[in-house]
């Protein structure tokens, strides 16, 4: 990600340089069949992450969630399971399921250990207020999920 051309100019070099946040982007050009973002800069990947608490209340809740924010919740708990995967050498997996109506589970889990539980609401309007909200969430979620692997190594083996 470059520093000149960030998003919206709010973007710091800490966040810059955040792990979570390069995997998604990882992520995000991982399910890039096409190659389309491969010229895109990193900053652009993950602006539809930002989603402000004004442009939260005019989308609505109504009708289906839509395939690209299913992928952006994907790639963002991939990165969660990707981080605890660096870290700690287990295999993790993603599971997501949504209904219709926004609502639903995201978990991360590694053998038969659950690393992380999200319950998701109103799927239709996830994001984050910024960046650096984006990746504390997702560090603070890989450090539970790194606590629990640590915790209970068996469980989490194959």
């Amino acid at each position: 990600m470059s520093a000149t051309n960030n998003l919206n100019g709010t973007a710091t070099n800490e966040v810059i340089n955040s792990p979570f946040l390069k995997a998604i982007v990882q992520q995000i050009r991982g399910q890039d069949s096409y190659g389309i973002y491969r010229s895109w800069a990193d900053d652009l990947l993950l602006k539809p992450y930002v989603v402000t608490k004004q442009k939260k209340r005019e989308i609505s809740v109504e009708g289906e969630v839509d395939a690209i924010t299913q992928a952006r919740i994907m790639a963002f708990f991939r990165a969660v399971a990707a981080r605890i995967e660096q870290e700690t050498g287990l295999i993790s997996q993603v599971v997501v399921d949504l209904s219709h109506e926004g609502f639903g589970w995201a978990l991360v889990f590694s053998g038969r250990l659950l690393l992380t539980c999200r319950t998701l609401r109103d799927a239709q309007r996830f994001g984050f207020d910024s960046l650096e909200k984006l990746a504390q969430e997702g560090e603070s979620l890989v450090q539970k999920g790194l606590e629990l692997a640590q915790r209970f190594p068996e469980v989490g083996q194959i």
